[in-house]
Order: structure tokens, then sequence, then C-alpha cells
């Protein structure tokens, strides 16, 4: 494959400090590209300017155009083609942003230009009268691809300008990932306590439609005395030049003609993100009122539905398709009494509100700018190959969501999106995974919150440990213990293990070694596959680390009742211990590398590595991971189930691997590793992050459709598991 070193996509756009959406988006575009693919690929700009403007950029405007000189659109697309690291051009689209009429000036820029380009149209009128379709159809017959951000729109270009379906794509409006919060926090910050919020942001002009919502709050202030309807956003530049403040004044003069002096509040002023998600968190409702029925995209009601919001809109073809299914409400056009019935509707029921919330909430998550960056390359891929979509840039390692769901009992189990939910109880399960996690952590970075978390895991184990050595969970408000099951009897035994190996603390060693002792007398060679496999990763460390005969029999006694099975079931098509594969399959050929690591046993080897692959074959479509779904799971005369995909078997494939990479040294191993871990990362079927990056935490599972929005702590500190130990082997601490 042919790759290209320090390659930009260049962006021709408007980009601020100039004030106006497109700048905004394209900044916040190439934002997360670069953040997800920078340096193998960087994204840079090409600012459209005005004669009478100088703008001062940032360092990620490569070029400057003045947008009204035919001869800089030549001149810059004879500068694109000479210049060797510029491998595609993709041009953000808005009618009134480039010269000529309806922006003909960028024919010539495509006439000259040798490079692949791009295009996004932010808006998709239909019904066009000849020139703008000629404009259109010029645009899309030059361009590689063509993107719009709703589903209405490729109907349009196809039907109306003669686009094939083909060239045309789908990527969403980007939205800031902004976790799912309560408002009042935000009221009180904002000094609007006590207050139903109803927000509208954007910049001003006529046909926004502001004064039907305006005109609507008298039939609302009787019933909601305490309403206040806040319109943020200053005057749009280019209005404010041709007719100053003529509208905000008009719509200032209805609000005291109304009497409403107390209920509307103006804000004039161009936010900053922090700004507009501040007031939208605080909101209710949000209120989109723009007049123009064919409006295909908006950026504010995009962003309203990523904070969680409730939107009444007017029937625009954009809010039409993306508050369907309960998502929202379409307020009939120019209707005041429609908006104060819809508003109404929602304050009223709260059951209704929450659900559309939810809804909303759900929805938007395919549009978090994560998603739409691997969107992005992903259809430049296609255009020109730029780079593997795979990479090995990850996130930072955050505790916090790990934090969030531990008090002085230990993890709680559940959470209700990012919040723990304390009457889930806690588990033998994920104590003992949480126990590893910050074992690592505090071996890769010595930290004092990593100790403290290693120390309320491990004391949680000792809480839920019988004289007899079984471990129980504890139910909700700490009042009772139920007995766990064996698999998770094997992860402690496997936690234990591995602090009494890698921890640092000699206190907390001495404790996890006395629990693992005391529940030696429960490991069994008839035990379940699984557990063999967890219970056999304790011993493998625990004899790491005392080099204890006993301990090294035991693995072997293990091992072989697995060899046993794996003789048993396995056929020329069916390469594994079992008739059927369910969850964590991978790590059970994982403990055959490892008893291979102390024995050299090349029955082990040759086992591990053709179950492995065997399961490799089964699980990555397209060079993307796709774990057996829970679904129906997949028993050998079935059909394997595709959903729900897991966190909890993406994480332990990306365990196996890196062990098998550490035994064997060979690099397909670790390749495989990164390409499975990739799969939190957005690399699945729905190209969506499972990784929550503002929280630290990790979505509980991916379905067909959709993602589950709860971030549990299986998922979290699977994720953190694979994560940690992608970052041991770059540090080149020894995993094994």
């Amino acid at each position: 494959m042919q790759t290209f070193k320090d390659s930009k996509i260049c962006f021709l756009s408007n980009f601020p400090p100039k004030e106006c959406g497109i700048a905004t988006f394209t900044q916040d575009l190439i934002t997360a590209m670069n953040k997800r693919f920078n340096p193998k690929v960087k994204s840079r700009v090409i600012a459209l300017n005005e004669e009478s403007s100088i703008y001062n950029y940032d360092s990620h405007v490569m070029f400057e155009m003045n947008k009204d000189y035919l001869e800089d659109y030549i001149n810059m697309a004879k500068k694109i083609n000479r210049s060797d690291k510029i491998k595609l051009v993709c041009i953000q689209h808005e009618f009134g942003i480039f010269g000529g009429e309806y922006g003909s000036y960028i024919i010539p820029f495509l006439e000259t230009i040798e490079k692949p380009v791009v295009v996004t149209f932010h808006s998709v009128l239909p019904q066009p009268n000849n020139l703008r379709k000629n404009v259109v159809k010029f645009i899309c017959d030059k361009c590689a691809a063509t993107i719009v951000m709703a589903e209405s729109a490729i109907d349009i270009l196809h039907d109306d300008y003669g686009v094939p379906k083909s060239k045309i794509h789908v990527i969403r409006h980007g939205i800031p990932d902004t976790p799912l919060k309560d408002a009042e926090p935000y009221k009180r910050k904002l000094r609007l306590e006590n207050k139903i919020v109803l927000s509208t942001f954007g910049l001003l002009s006529r046909g926004k439609g502001i004064e039907y919502m305006i005109k609507a709050l008298p039939y609302l202030v009787k019933k909601y005395p305490n309403l206040l309807y806040i319109i943020i956003g200053e005057t749009h530049p280019v209005i404010r030049k041709r007719e100053g403040e003529e509208y905000r004044n008009y719509l200032m003069d209805l609000v005291k003609k109304l009497n409403l002096q107390n209920n509307v509040k103006f804000y004039n002023k161009y936010l900053s993100l922090e700004e507009i998600i501040e007031y939208l968190l605080a909101s209710d409702i949000y209120i989109c009122t723009n007049l123009e029925r064919n409006q295909i995209v908006s950026g504010t009601l995009s962003y309203a539905m990523g904070c969680g919001k409730a939107v009444v809109s007017t029937p625009n073809l954009y809010a039409q398709e993306v508050l369907n299914n309960g998502r929202g409400m379409i307020a009939e056009l120019q209707s005041p009494k429609s908006y104060a019935d819809c508003i109404d509707k929602i304050l009223s029921n709260p059951d209704t509100k929450k659900s559309i919330e939810q809804s909303a909430y759900s929805y938007a998550r395919s549009m978090i700018w994560s998603n739409v960056a691997s969107g992005y390359l992903h259809l430049f891929n296609k255009v020109v190959k730029l780079r593997e979509e795979t990479t090995e840039k990850y996130p930072k390692i955050k505790l916090n969501h790990l934090k969030s769901l531990t008090d002085n009992t230990g993890c709680i189990q559940f959470s209700k999106l990012s919040v723990p939910d304390p009457s889930s109880g806690y588990t033998v399960d994920d104590n003992a995974r949480a126990l590893i996690v910050a074992t690592i952590h505090e071996r890769l970075y010595n930290s004092d919150i990593s100790k403290e978390l290693s120390n309320t895991y491990l004391n949680f184990l000792e809480r839920v440990q019988s004289e007899d050595g079984k471990f129980r969970d504890i139910e909700y408000e700490n009042k009772n213990l139920v007995e766990t099951s064996e698999d998770a009897v094997g992860r402690a035994l496997w936690s234990l293990g591995h602090a009494i190996n890698h921890s640092r603390s000699k206190e907390l060693i001495e404790k996890a070694k006395k629990l693992f002792d005391k529940s030696y007398p429960l490991i069994e060679s008839d035990s379940s596959p699984r557990a063999k496999a967890f219970t056999t990763i304790g011993l493998y460390h625990y004899y790491k680390k005392y080099n204890d005969e006993k301990a090294l029999n035991k693995i072997k006694e293990l091992v072989d009742s697995l060899v046993d099975s794996y003789k048993k079931e396995a056929t020329d098509e069916w390469n594994w211990f079992e008739g059927y594969l369910t969850y964590s399959n991978s790590k059970i050929p994982e403990v055959l590398f490892l008893a291979y690591n102390l024995t050299k046993n090349k029955e082990y080897l040759e086992i591990a590595e053709k179950s492995l692959k065997f399961l490799t074959n089964l699980v990555f479509v397209k060079d993307e991971l796709s774990p057996i779904g829970q679904n129906g799971w997949y028993n050998r005369n079935g059909v394997r189930s595709f959903f729900d995909q897991q966190p909890i078997d993406a994480s332990s494939m990306v365990q196996t691997y890196l062990t098998a990479y550490a035994i064997t040294g060979k690099d397909d191993y670790y390749h495989n590793a990164v390409l499975a871990f990739n799969w939190f990362l957005g690399k699945n079927h729905l190209k969506q992050m499972i990784y929550n990056d503002v929280t630290g935490g990790c979505h509980d599972g991916l379905s067909k459709s959709s993602i589950n929005l709860n971030q549990g702590a299986e998922s979290t500190i699977e994720y953190l598991l694979s994560r940690l130990m992608l970052e041991e082997i770059k540090k080149e601490l020894p995993i094994v």
C-alpha cells in the first residue's frame, strides 16, 4: 500500500475568526481530524477572504484567497497542483461564501485543479432555476464524491440536479461530545434559577422567524409565569452591514408591545462553543424557528440534540428527518399557537419530556465530531488512499469514570448513562478486573490515585471472601452477600495473581497472597473452560513471582484438561475447545500461550495458534473486529450472532493478541491487537466511538443500529484494561 509522509487534506472554506457557521464547522472538523489522524494526515485550510477584510488566522490556514477575484481561484488551483503534500481538497460549500452568481467562481477552480476534490454541501435547495442547477451539477460532476448531511438531500440532488446517487454520501453535521446532564446546575451558574428556560441561538437575520416564537409566549406565560425565552447570538455581520440592527430592534419592540420584558432576554454576542453548550445545558426546550422549509441542515438543532434537549422546530426538511420517531416536536410554520401547544405538551408531561430528551441524545451520538472525522477519512480513503483507518493514536488514559464508579465499598456495577447506579450493587467480577486496571496504572505511572483504588478493590475482595475461600457479590446497600459464579472466582484469582506479580506495594502483595492461598483449594480441573482460563492466568502470575512448583503443576493440569477438550471437540473446520462460542473466547487460547511460555511444550503453542487463528477468521469481517454477539452466540451447527457486541470481547481479543505477541514476537499478533482495540475508537460496523473521551467511560455495547449509552463498570474496566496493556507494550514493560 502506498503511504504518504505528512500528507495534507486542504479544506477550502471560511475559517475563524470570521464569524459564520461554515467557519466554525470547518474549525471543528479539522480539529477532530487532526486529533484522530495527525501527524500521518494533517488537515489544513485555504481561507476565503473579502477584499476589504483582514483576519488573524491561526497556523491551520495554509493559504488565503480573495473570494471575489476570479484569478485567485485559478492561481490557487495551480498552487495546489504544484504541492506534493496536498493529496485532496475538500470544499465546504455554501452559495454565499464564493464569488460569482450562485458561487460560480468555483467553476474555474475545479476546471484547473488536478488533485481529487470532495465537496460538502451545507445547502441543497430543491426545484432550482437553470443557473443554480448548472452550477451544482458542474461541481458534482467535477468532484470525486459529494457529502450531504441528511438523507433527504440525496433525493434532491438526484431528482432535481441529476447527480448519481452513487456519488452522494451522508455524513451528519458534527457536534461536541457532551454528557447528558441535569439543567439545574447550569441554570444556577447562569443565574437562571427557578426559570423554565427556552432558548434559540445563532446569527440573527430576517427569515429566522423568531417573531413567531415571541408571539407564542402570551399563550404560555399565563400557565408558566416563570418561563424565560433567551435569544442568543449577534446579528449576522453581512446583515448588520446592510441594514444595521433593524431586525433585532423589531424583535425588541415586539417584546415590549406584548409586555414580555420579564420573559424574553437577548444575549447579543457571538458565542464561544463553551458558552453555547452551557446555555443549551441550562435550557429545558430548544426552539428552532427558521422559516426556510428547504433547510437541509441545522448546526444549532444538531447541537441541541447532542445536549439531550427536547426540540420544537419549524417543519424544515432537516428537522422533519432528525426529529422523527419521538426525537422532538414539529410546529406549524408561522403559527404561534402551534409553538405554544408543542411546548406545553412537553412542559406539562415530564415523562414525554424525558423520553424526547433520551431519544434525541441517543440519536445524536453518531454525530459527535470523532465519529464525523472517521466518516470523512473513510470517504477520503475511497477517493485517494491517505492512510490506514486503524490508528495507534490512542486517547489519553483517564480514570475519571472508574473513580466515579468507586466508593468506599468498591466498584459499583452499573451506570445510567454516565451516572453510577448504587442500587445495582457490587460484583466480584468487576472489582477483580478493576484491581488489575489499578495495578497496571500504578505500575506505569506510580500514581497515588491508582494505589488508593488498588487498596479499595483488594479490600472488597477480602471483605467478600469467606473462610472457605469462596467469594460473594454484594447486593443493594450492602445488605446481602450472594454466591458468585465460578468464572468470577477465576477472575478473582487472576486479579490476585496479577497484583502479586506486578504491584509495587509489599503490603498489598502480602494481602493478595493471603487471599489467593485461601482460595487455592477451590481450583478444580472440571470447571468451565473460561473459569480454567482466568484461574490459570492467576496461577501464571503467582508462579512468576514465587517460582512455586505446586502452582506450575496446577497450571499443567488445567491446561492439559483444555487440550483434552480441544482434541475432543476440534475438527478440520472447527478448531475450538467447545461446541459453541460465547464471551471472552480468546482467553482460552491465551492461557495455552502462557503455558507454552513456562513449559516450552510445543503442543500448547500449536493448539494456541490454531484456535486463535480460527477465532480470528470468525471475528474479523472486512478488516474490522466483529465480536460474537450475545444475542444467540454461535453454536457449531448454527448461525453466528453478530449482535449485541460487548466491550469485554473486544478487550479480550486485545489482551490475547498482546500476550501472543509478547511470547512469540510475531508482528501479526500486535497488528491484530491494534485492529481489535480500534473497535472502541469507531472501527466497527456503525463507525461510532464506543469509548467516551469526555467521561473516560465506555459504552455498554454495540447493537445493529445503535450503541448502548450506559457506561457500566464492566465496559469501562475492559476498555481501560486493553488500553493500559497497549501502553505497557509501548513502554516495553513485560506483560507476561
